[in-house]
């Protein structure tokens, strides 16, 4: 399987440490609010990734952290040791302790994350968990000679890690930051590129979060956890790391900064790969606009997570992919489709003895698959594969069993779909509903029409016009 290494900057064959076993680190949530379909974007490559590297017949030990502490609002204005931490800042805003917050947002995460059906890691790791293995990997790299002590806590020193030999921000072009572009300068620092291992509680103020620690009370800098803990499961060098496009410029160069400055190993990871961002009708998504979406906003709206799923299939994971509600709609009525004649499939045909050129047929088009997963995970080439074998002249049952075990890698959970809708029987009421607004459609009668519709969407169907037929359909 080849894959776009963000360190080397192309595409390249995935060759496992270990033979036959792949070792892969996300980063997940800051639980200070709920997840946006711009996070789960990244969560859902990270699935697919996982996917199909199982599908090739790999053995992935996989982690993914959930950050509860130390995460600063300046990452956002090109300083992430400045500014207020998420967790302890949504504390004030809902009155809550910073724990409630984090227990809070961590368990709505899970249960999207369980509803998108994606690949559930070996462990979900939280930075809160892991102190001790954060300090101790600090001390180990304050020893080595790359930390020293300010006013504000303990810091990186890149120039000393430099000065050792190693490279510093190969991932990202990190001259490209303007120092104090848009956040004061610490005149402390000995170089602007310096990052917080360990940040000591501000003065006369007692933290939700706080811990004992060689250097004094506070809290581990951001980047510091995902060194931890990705060593602690993972070893001090495994193959892949994931995470989305923005956390290029600082936060994955620091990981790797601080993770061989403290074990004297390179590479830290092999392969890094990085999702693009997700817009909005064109535009950037944020809080502050009002577009900020989230599983929730898409059940206001009578969309499920598996048609989000779906929808982030129409795009290549380097790519920006543009959101909107009509491209939505446009892919859960393609995924509706898909299930419906999955549907048919199991139904309406038995399993016969294969011709060799029917054999051949299936086989070829088991290979395109492969072809498109193993070519930098193009999903939009796979799902394209999935529509060629749905209009092609291969036996129904053949379809459906074909097409199903390429879910193992698309993750739409297809056949519990197709096991729903063959429960799903509308009951006689809303059927005689039905008969009676279509025979009003038909005398040109649509305000009446449309009034019986709202009669049976209040009673949890919709109707779905397909043509000249009409369906009834449970809403989700």
């Amino acid at each position: 399987m080849k894959i776009y290494n963000s360190l080397s900057r192309q595409i390249e064959e995935i060759v496992p440490i270990k033979e036959g076993q792949v070792g892969m680190y996300t980063c997940g949530p800051t639980v200070y609010s709920t997840v946006t379909i711009g996070n789960w974007r990244t969560y859902v490559l990270a699935d697919w990734l996982v996917r199909a590297l199982q599908y090739l017949g790999l053995e992935v030990s996989y982690v993914m952290n959930i950050t509860d502490v130390g995460h600063l609002t300046g990452d956002n204005l090109g300083d992430a040791d400045t500014g207020e931490d998420r967790l302890e800042k949504a504390a004030k805003r809902e009155r809550k302790t910073a724990w409630q917050v984090a227990q809070a947002y961590t368990d709505e995460f899970l249960e999207g994350f369980a509803e998108l059906n994606l690949s559930k890691p070996m462990v979900f790791c939280k930075a809160t968990d892991h102190i001790r293995e954060q300090i101790e990997l600090i001390k180990r790299i304050e020893e080595k000679g790359f930390a020293y002590r300010i006013s504000d806590g303990v810091y990186f020193d890149v120039k000393a890690f430099e000065a050792a030999g190693s490279k510093y921000g190969e991932l990202s072009n990190l001259t490209e930051i303007k120092e104090g572009a848009r956040v004061e300068v610490n005149p402390e620092k000995r170089d602007k590129r310096d990052f917080a291992l360990w940040k000591f509680s501000p003065k006369n103020e007692k933290r939700d979060m706080e811990w004992e620690s060689p250097w004094g009370v506070g809290f581990p800098g951001w980047h510091i956890e995902c060194s931890a803990m990705g060593m602690k499961y993972l070893g001090e060098q495994f193959d892949i790391h994931v995470g989305g496009e923005d956390l290029r410029s600082t936060h994955h160069p620091n990981e790797i900064a601080q993770s061989e400055a403290s074990t004297g190993k390179g590479p830290f990871v092999k392969y890094w790969v990085h999702g693009a961002f997700l817009l909005v009708d064109g535009g950037r998504m944020g809080k502050s606009l009002g577009n900020a979406y989230g599983l929730n906003d898409l059940r206001g709206k009578d969309f499920g997570a598996m048609d989000l799923k779906y929808f982030y299939l129409s795009g290549h994971y380097r790519k920006q992919l543009n959101f909107t509600w009509e491209a939505l709609k446009a892919a859960s009525e393609a995924r509706d489709r898909l299930v419906r004649m999955l549907s048919g499939y199991k139904k309406g045909s038995e399993r016969t003895n294969l011709r060799e050129d029917k054999l051949k047929k299936i086989n070829d088009y088991r290979e395109k698959f492969l072809h498109a997963i193993g070519d930098d995970l193009n999903m939009p080439e796979a799902l394209a594969v999935v529509w060629e074998v749905v209009k092609s002249n291969v036996a129904d049952y053949d379809k459906y069993d074909l097409i199903l075990e390429f879910d193992e890698v698309l993750g739409l959970d297809l056949r519990k779909s197709v096991e729903g809708l063959s429960e799903e029987q509308a009951p006689e009421e809303l059927t005689k509903m039905l008969e009676k607004r279509n025979r009003l459609r038909e005398e040109k009668k649509w305000e009446e029409a449309d009034a019986v519709r709202e009669k049976i969407e209040k009673q949890g169907w919709k109707v779905e016009d397909d043509g000249e037929e009409s369906r009834l359909v449970r809403r989700r």
